[in-house]
């Protein structure tokens, strides 16, 4: 398995890989807004603040994950997490979560200090991330699972409240997605 910084020149092959992903897991209607999501970040995000990390095996696509910069009031260099997708033929061998260890590690390595993200807990805690109270942090839009609101430090340390709100990219801001 090979992991790389994505270059997007290819948007059908991603936005693809997310929509098939979603539509088996989902269905074809969460698939197809997820794909169309993949699209807007890539087609409409500065590349300054959008990372996408793929999986492959030999020329077969197996994975991809997008960070997209969240923006504080206070300067505080950090992303989101958001979305996530594994193939169904490469499900549960461990690819996704390597995938964001590898998207982790290279963020550290450009100097990111904090990684938030919005999902199951018990799957990202694998890969280092931690509930987040929005007495501690507040984000974006409305959570409809706040439990799902998880963050980490790649500087290693303990997360520490941000006063003030916070904004992520515009094909991210809205509120079917919180």
């Amino acid at each position: 398995m090979n992991f790389s910084l994505y270059d997007t020149n290819n948007i059908e092959e991603i936005s693809g890989l997310f929509n098939e992903t979603f539509s088996a897991s989902e269905g074809a209607d969460e698939g197809k807004v997820i794909g169309e999501l993949t699209t807007e970040l890539m087609k409409t995000t500065d590349c300054d603040e959008l990372y996408i990390f793929v999986a492959t095996e030999g020329d077969k696509l197996a994975g991809s994950i997008m960070f997209s910069r969240l923006t504080f009031e206070t300067r505080i260099d950090a992303f989101i997490l958001s979305p996530v997708a594994v193939h169904p033929s490469f499900q549960r061998q461990g690819v996704g979560q390597k995938l964001i260890q590898f998207g982790l590690d290279t963020l550290r390595s450009k100097g990111i200090e904090l990684v938030f993200t919005y999902g199951d807990p018990n799957y990202y805690s694998k890969v280092g991330f931690q509930l987040v109270s929005e007495d501690l942090v507040k984000a974006p839009q409305p959570l409809t699972y706040p439990e799902g609101w998880i963050a980490q430090s790649l500087k290693g340390e303990q997360l520490q409240a941000i006063n003030g709100s916070c904004r992520c990219v515009a094909a991210l801001n809205k509120a079917e997605y919180w």
